[in-house]
């Protein structure tokens, strides 16, 4: 069998990401091969993802040399993931996830992000992010900080900022968990949806036999429920890179609980509801909750936030 060739983005998250599934494969005696791409979104670091555009940024390189053969399938973070793929492409497998936690990081131990007395300036390249700090930390400024995680470490280290608003999951595998000062509450910073898994894409055309034994391999079942679900949510909302709406579910003994809702772009306005259900009917409770949301003002946000986004 030839090794399975396994599409990724150059930086070291990403690699680290990839290496980790040749490790699930290569555990069941399946032989890999790293192929790198660069993407727009690794290319185009002054200007915010939502001026970009947020669908792809991170992926449609990326699915060229899946749907060319070059590679058979391509590794991501599964929160960079749009909420509808392109024709012919589906994700296969969601590996464990790891904690979901937002985290403030820093050289400096003495961040204290909620005392309104002490200024303080974040760098983050997240709406959801900015839009939640806005609604419970209003005092705190914040600063488009992109790039690949040592690259944001390095323009907070030249001053660009105090701190840095990121997923635990990131700072984690790349070892930088001394610097992480505050990891933040789930309540107020409900991640973006998949934060913390690693998603498998490939082409509709992959061979079915090596389709199941990636599967096998790399699938891990309770977060394919949780994230199933939370991708249904943010089908329904439309929710790309730039639209402030956050969901997580959680699995507990074959039930499934999710928790979701969008905040405006100034953070004056916040919704969120919860929902709970059978595991099996998580693509419908995703919907469900979705539409709990819109109904309760979550539709007239979403359309002021497209249209403040637009200008």
């Amino acid at each position: 069998m030839q090794p399975i060739k396994i599409g990724t983005r150059g930086s070291k998250l990403a690699l680290f990401q990839a290496y980790h599934i040749a490790d699930l494969l290569k555990a069941q005696g399946i032989q890999t091969e790293i192929v790198t791409i660069e993407t727009k979104g690794d290319k185009i670091l002054d200007v915010s993802i939502s001026k970009i555009g947020s669908k792809g940024v991170f992926t449609e390189e990326l699915e060229d040399q899946l749907a060319s053969g070059e590679v058979d399938i391509a590794v991501h973070s599964a929160k960079d993931m749009p909420s509808s793929l392109p024709e012919g492409f589906e994700l296969i497998s969601f590996t464990e996830r790891e904690k979901v936690n937002d985290i403030i990081l820093s050289h400096n131990a003495n961040i204290d992000y909620t005392n309104p007395e002490k200024p303080l300036l974040l760098g983050t390249s997240s709406t959801r992010r900015v839009a939640t700090l806005k609604h419970f930390y209003p005092h705190i400024k914040t600063v488009e900080v992109r790039g690949n995680l040592q690259t944001r470490i390095k323009k907070m280290e030249s001053g660009v900022c105090d701190a840095l608003l990121l997923a635990y999951a990131g700072a984690h595998r790349m070892g930088y968990d001394d610097m992480i000062r505050h990891e933040l509450s789930l309540d107020e910073f409900t991640p973006a949806v998949g934060q913390g898994s690693i998603a498998v894409e490939a082409s509709s055309k992959l061979d079915s036999d090596l389709r199941k034994l990636i599967i096998n391999a790399t699938h891990h079942e309770e977060t394919g429920y949780r994230l199933k679900a939370e991708r249904s949510y943010l089908k329904v909302l439309e929710g790309g890179c730039s639209i402030p709406v956050f969901c997580l579910a959680e699995y507990d003994n074959g039930q499934l609980t999710l928790n979701g809702g969008i905040v405006s772009l100034d953070g004056k306005e916040r919704i969120q509801h919860s929902i709970t259900g059978p595991a099996e009917k998580a693509e419908d409770l995703g919907k469900e909750l979705a539409e709990k949301v819109i109904q309760s003002g979550g539709g007239r946000m979403l359309a002021e936030i497209k249209d403040t986004l637009k200008k």
